[in-house]
């Protein structure tokens, strides 16, 4: 049986919130309309938020190797979600291409905090128990800027 590292599945919880804080400041600086620009401007500052709770939980992380029934099987998975996702490095660029306006930019943020929610699901199913708390208030905000981002998009657009 392999075994995957902690650290891994922390890793990609925090470069899933770079890629979110990097899109939200780029629409940030797209949209001229001063609530929208509010808007994303506090959805990048919770993806920092977020970041900062999955690097503290990477750096006082206790090491410990999660057993698979096969060779890099969690490991195999969690990489294929994470580069599937919509903010993951490999698929930024092209994805942001098809956000050309407000409604496209909305869809895609909503998609993304679902996505995200979807991940973090997985993960606790993975964690350490005395972590899976900080993963479900995570997971709470996730649900919350999905909220907002619907009514935005239903007043706005």
């Amino acid at each position: 049986m392999n075994l995957l590292n902690a650290s891994d599945i922390y890793n990609f919880a925090v470069e899933i919130e770079k890629n979110g804080e990097k899109f939200y400041r780029k629409m940030e600086e797209k949209f001229e309309q001063k609530e929208v620009k509010n808007l994303f401007n506090f959805l990048a500052k919770e993806e920092v938020k977020h970041e900062k709770v999955f690097t503290d939980m990477l750096s006082n992380i206790d090491e410990y190797q999660i057993k698979e029934s096969y060779v890099d099987e969690y490991k195999s998975y969690l990489n294929a979600y994470a580069d599937n996702l919509l903010f993951s490095l490999k698929n930024f660029d092209k994805a942001m291409e098809k956000v050309e306006d407000l409604d496209s930019a909305f869809q895609f943020a909503i998609k993304k905090e679902l996505d995200t929610i979807m991940y973090y699901q997985e993960l606790k199913n993975i964690v350490q128990e005395n972590k899976t708390d900080l993963i479900e208030d995570i997971i709470n905000e996730e649900r919350k800027h999905v909220v907002l981002l619907t009514q935005k998009k239903e007043k706005l657009v």
